[in-house]
């Protein structure tokens, strides 16, 4: 006879959770269809490794909610990144980040296109409804996507970045927090 602890089984849905998190933020709508995404999946020591550096930000700027979702992610076993570049979808006539054209914001290359950044939103959007779906504790953090581009764990020049933490308890950890 064989017995899986509920651990090993949490720790595996998690992990299903997450992949199909990444389905979800792929195949969310995108401006011209323009791919700017770069998606992660964070485990074990790696966890670890971005919760050490959030503390560090922590300390070096004074930001002690750092230090307090470092706390969060530790006790997690998966963590959701993603993250987007900057790139601008090529309009003539737009503005909304600031400049008359995309011609004129490709000068600015650190200004933010809008299309970049709200298709980041809706794809977080539909990563989180997974969680929902799956009855799967989680948050949308900065902080987690602060310290993963830092830390290079971005293969591109993602500027933008959220990480999701997810977690399988009695009480959702990421709320009600101190």
């Amino acid at each position: 006879m064989s017995i899986i602890k509920e651990k090993t089984l949490t720790e595996n849905s998690l992990r299903e959770t997450a992949s199909r998190m990444a389905v979800a933020a792929r195949t969310a709508p995108k401006a011209r269809g323009a791919d700017t995404f770069e998606i992660k999946i964070v485990e074990g020591d790696s966890i670890k490794t971005l919760a050490d550096k959030m503390s560090r930000i922590a300390g070096e700027e004074d930001i002690p909610f750092f230090k307090r979702d470092a706390g969060n992610i530790l006790d997690c076993p998966v963590v959701f990144l993603i993250g987007t570049t900057i790139r601008s979808i090529g309009l003539k006539k737009c503005g909304m980040c600031g400049f008359n054209s995309c011609e004129e914001k490709n000068k600015n290359p650190l200004v933010p296109c809008v299309f970049n950044t709200g298709d980041l939103g809706i794809a977080v959007g539909s990563a989180v409804s997974v969680c929902m779906d799956d009855r799967t504790d989680n948050r949308i953090m900065y902080t987690i996507g602060q310290a993963a581009m830092e830390l290079g764990f971005f293969e591109t020049d993602v500027c933008i970045a959220y990480g999701i933490p997810l977690s399988a308890t009695s009480k959702n950890q990421f709320f009600d927090r101190k």
